[in-house]
Order: structure tokens, then C-alpha cells, then sequence
């Protein structure tokens, strides 16, 4: 007997048993998974992008001294204010094996956060995956980051640990490089640009660094350079190991690539927050202002003691500006590397300023071709994010000598002197002590555009010190005389009493006023906030041409 389904469907039994199997099997599988299905299977996608493809990775990248991408970033930012952006991204090259590798992330880590609640945008080299190479999907995903960046008016943070181009992907890697030079050099001036250094960058990837405003790095674990130690070796015998060659000492003391050195990560990072608390988000803001308990009337007696009244002994600048700005602390930018001057970034009454200075205590304070470089650098990074200028001028000229004359001195100078006249933020210089010849005019002379010239009473504005002077003009008349030893010191104190005493600029116009070392804070302070509104046009043009 057949029971009606059978009669209807005309199978066996056994044969209509299996089909009903069949078509159940197609029904469970044409059911797409619940939405708590696709839940797990997304975090542990996410999951094993944050661990990379290698579980042993993260140790090797531990044993070498180094942080993972996500535990860098987690000391960068505030806690808990990362979102990653392509955290699934995973490269399409085929090729060398390539097909059988694609972690998701393809090497870099990218996405935004808050630094003391302020948005910033941050981008990690992954070393676990590819060593940090950058390849198409690499570079895509940095490009989109840069992109968000500029739109966004927000600083861009570059945690660079990458072994290069990813040879694999030949000139599409290459041309991925050029899309981030594009990008560094198109937001240049428009937002804030800090690379850290924590892992080997070589070759055409060192480039990306050096475009950005700030490059700090990790001493025996970080190293730049174009061609590394073996090329070197190859090519000119030279043998020197990687640190030697490109390491963090030598880029923050021989080379000034680096503006900062650190002995660790955490410390590193620590500073990067600190600079960019002291930054503008864009170059339509003006740096963040903060509380200060420190007075804005503070009289600063100990400057009396600190500054020798005798213009040849030598005292640290360093000494002076931690006396004069905000509860004495400042933030100098280069602080290894051209030592005759000081940058710096500090507050006064809460409000960021950037302090250059001369340096006494090395070489004299003289103006030689690194000083020239590190200033002009510097003046034009305040002048693009809105920053103030205190210049304090201690100079006794420029450093004389074949050696940098042949080096350009005279290129090199006027790249700071060129700083200067094209800076449209607010501008005042103090002549502490001496300011001879042509130094005087490039270290922001009230001629060159200084919106206010001060000086102490000690101050020595001239063509050159009193005894050359004497020597040159009166050559003759000392030669001839009976005691012409006598006459040149007697023809020195009337070039001092005549041309050199502290109020003869001042009589010209030339010095604004002459103030009391006691007052120099409060000074500045009210100078300041008469200029904070300043406005400055420069001529319509497309840019200038600077002697670089």
C-alpha cells in the first residue's frame, strides 16, 4: 500500500526519505548565518588582526625592545579613544607567494583618538606583519589617514617601524611612497606632522620623516638612513655598524634629522603628548591656552645674577628663559644639535610662545651655519601654527673661518634672516647684552620687522665690539703714537662712551625701550597680549623662493 504522499509524489518510500534529506540539507544550507554568528566571526577577525598572523611575533618584537602597533598607540593616546579605521584590509598582489599571505591590516595599523581630548590621527607601522613593509594596500590605507587628517584640521602622528618598500610589490610600493610625499609636503603648514621613529627606516622611506615638522626616536632600536651599512662598505670601504651610521644620537647631535633622542618608548611618547599639548590643531587655530598659577607680574630678580654684566663671560640662555617663562618650564626643540642656540616652546601667562636665543655657553653664541638652519626651521614652524616670537639676542656675530664661508654661511644665514622677514605672528625681541654687526639685524632687529625691540641697560648694539673698532679706525693714528697701547684702550672707551652705550639705539628708534631685567616677564607678557589680535597680510603671490 501507498499512503497518499507516496501516491502523490510517485517515489519509494526509501527514495522520498532521502530526498526529503537532500532538500532539508539545501534548506539549513541556503539559511545564512544569525547575526550572532557573524558577531564572533567579526571579533575574531578583529582579534587575530590585533595579534598578527605569527603568534610568536609579539615576543620577537618584545625581545628586541619594541612595542606592538596597538600598545604604542595605547600610550600616544587617551585611553579607550582609538577607532581603527581598514583594520580588515588585506592586500590583492600575487607573486612570490604573496597570494598565500594576506593578513588582514597588511602591516600598518591606522585610525584616531584624543590627545588631552583633543583629536589627533595616528598611523603604526606593524613590524609583526611583512616587517612593516609598505606595499599598495599599505600605503592606501596611510593615504586615507593623511587624507582624513588634513580635512579634519587635526595633527597627524606617524609611529614609524618598517623595513621599507615591500620588494615583492616593486614599483607599486614605490609609487605608494610618492603618494605619502605628496601628502606630507601638501598638509606642510596646515596641520602638525610629528614622526616617531621606533624601528629601521632606510632609503626612499626616510623621506617621509624628514618632511614632517618634528622627528623624534628611539636610541639602539630606531635608525635612519638612505643607503644602509653594507651599501656603505661597497661603495666606499667604510665599515660602521647601523646605530653609528643612522642612529638616534647621530641624527639628534651630528645630522639635525632628529629634533629628539630617547632611551625608551614610553618616554618617548610621553613628550610627543606633551609637544602636541603645546600645538595648534591647524594653522587656522592658535595654540591652546592654560591655566597658570605662575604670576604674570613675577618680578624676575634671580636674571640680575644669571647674566654677567661683563658681555665676554659666558652663562647658560637656558638659565634665562626658565626664569622668565611660566613655573620655568620649556620645551627645546633640538636641544643636541647646534647648540649655539636655543628653540624652544614654553608659555608665558598661559599662552604658547616660541623662544630662539643665543647660547653663551657654547661657542659664544656665535651664528654659524647650523644655528642659522635650526632658527630659520624653527621661526617658520611658529610662523605657520600661529606661535608668537620672543627672541633673546646675546650675539657677537657671525662665526668667521674658510670652513664656512666654503659651507655657505652666507646662504645659510639669510634662510634665517628670509624666516624672519616672512613671519606675520606677533614678534618681539630683547637685546640682553651684545648684538654686533650683521647678527644683530638677522636675530629679528627692530629693522627687519620686529613688532617691538626691547633691550636691558646692559645691552651693546653695534657694527662690533669696541676693540675691533678702535683697531680699524684709528689704525693709523695708534701705530704712530708714542704709547699705543695707551691710546687704542683710551680711543676704545670713547667708541663705547660715543657709540656703544645702551640708550643710543634707543635715541634712533631703533630699540623701543630699555627695561629693567627685574621686569622682563611681566614685559613680554602685556607686549604679548597687546599683539595677540596682530594681523599681517604678505604680497599676493604663490610662494616665495627662499635661499634653501
Amino acid at each position: 500500500m501507498h499512503t497518499a504522499e507516496h501516491t502523490a509524489s510517485g517515489l519509494p518510500e526509501e527514495t522520498a526519505k532521502a530526498h526529503r534529506h537532500i532538500v532539508a540539507d539545501r534548506a539549513a544550507a541556503a539559511t545564512p548565518p544569525s547575526l550572532h554568528d557573524r558577531l564572533t566571526e567579526l571579533g575574531r577577525l578583529k582579534e587575530a588582526a590585533r595579534h598578527g598572523p605569527d603568534p610568536a611575533a609579539t615576543g620577537r618584537q618584545h625581545a628586541r625592545g619594541k612595542l606592538t602597533a596597538h600598545e604604542r598607540i595605547g600610550l600616544l593616546l587617551d585611553e579607550g579613544s582609538f577607532t581603527e579605521v581598514e583594520a580588515l584590509r588585506r592586500h590583492r598582489a600575487t607573486g612570490f607567494g604573496l597570494e598565500r599571505r594576506r593578513p588582514h591590516s597588511d602591516g600598518v595599523v591606522t585610525g584616531w583618538g584624543t590627545v588631552e581630548g583633543r583629536t589627533v590621527f595616528v598611523y603604526a607601522h606593524d613590524f609583526r606583519v611583512f616587517g612593516g613593509a609598505l606595499g599598495e594596500a599599505h600605503a592606501e590605507k596611510i593615504h586615507k589617514l593623511m587624507d582624513m587628517a588634513e580635512a579634519a584640521g587635526a595633527p597627524l602622528v606617524s609611529l614609524n617601524d618598517g623595513a621599507g618598500a615591500r620588494i615583492q610589490e616593486g614599483v607599486s610600493a614605490l609609487a605608494g611612497y610618492g603618494g605619502i610625499f605628496q601628502r606630507n609636503t601638501r598638509a606642510s603648514g596646515v596641520i602638525p606632522q610629528i614622526s616617531v621613529m621606533l624601528g629601521p627606516c632606510a632609503g626612499g622611506a626616510a623621506y617621509a620623516p624628514a618632511l614632517t615638522d618634528f622627528v623624534f626616536m628611539v636610541r639602539e632600536t630606531a635608525q635612519m638612513f638612505i643607503t644602509g651599512p653594507d651599501v656603505v662598505q661597497a661603495v666606499t670601504g667604510e665599515q660602521i655598524t647601523h646605530n653609528g651610521l643612522g642612529g638616534a644620537d647621530v641624527h639628534a647631535t651630528t645630522s639635525g634629522v632628529a629634533h629628539f633622542a630617547y632611551d625608551d618608548e614610553q618616554s618617548c611618547l610621553e613628550d610627543v603628548r606633551f609637544l602636541l599639548s603645546l600645538l595648534p590643531a591647524n594653522n587656522r587655530e592658535l595654540a591652546p591656552a592654560a591655566p597658570s598659577a605662575d604670576p604674570a607680574d613675577r618680578r624676575t630678580d634671580a636674571l640680575l645674577d644669571l647674566v654677567p654684566h661683563d658681555p665676554g663671560r659666558a652663562y647658560d640662555m637656558r638659565a634665562v628663559v626658565e626664569e622668565i617663562v611660566d613655573d620655568g618650564e620649556m620645551f627645546e626643540v633640538h636641544p643636541g644639535w647646534a647648540t649655539n642656540i636655543v628653540c624652544a616652546l614654553a608659555r608665558l601667562d598661559g599662552h604658547v610662545v616660541g623662544i630662539v636665543a643665543n647660547q653663551p655657553a657654547a661657542f659664544a653664541g656665535v651664528l654659524d651655519i647650523r644655528a642659522s638652519e635650526k632658527a630659520a626651521r624653527f621661526v617658520q614652524l611658529c610662523d605657520a601654527f600661529n606661535i608668537p616670537l620672543v627672541t633673546l639676542v646675546d650675539v657677537p656675530g657671525f662665526l668667521p673661518g674658510v670652513d664656512q664661508e666654503h659651507g655657505g654661511i652666507i646662504r645659510h644665514g639669510a634662510k634665517l634672516l628670509y624666516a624672519y622677514c616672512n613671519a606675520t605672528v606677533p614678534r618681539i625681541s630683547l637685546v640682553l647684552r651684545k648684538a654686533y654687526g650683521g647678527a644683530y639685524i638677522v636675530m629679528d632687529s627692530r629693522s627687519i620687522g620686529a613688532d617691538l625691540a626691547l633691550a636691558w641697560p646692559t645691552n651693546e648694539i653695534a657694527v662690533m665690539g669696541a676693540e675691533g673698532a678702535a683697531n680699524i679706525v684709528f689704525r693709523r693714528e695708534i701705530a704712530a703714537a708714542d704709547d699705543p697701547e695707551a691710546l687704542r684702550q683710551q680711543r676704545i672707551k670713547e667708541y663705547k662712551a660715543e657709540l656703544m652705550h645702551p640708550y643710543y639705539a634707543a635715541e634712533r628708534g631703533l630699540v623701543d625701550d630699555v627695561i629693567d631685567p627685574r621686569d622682563t616677564r611681566s614685559t613680554l607678557i602685556r607686549s604679548l597680549a597687546m599683539l595677540r589680535r596682530k594681523h599681517a597680510d604678505l604680497p599676493s603671490r604663490k610662494h616665495g623662493n627662499p635661499p634653501l
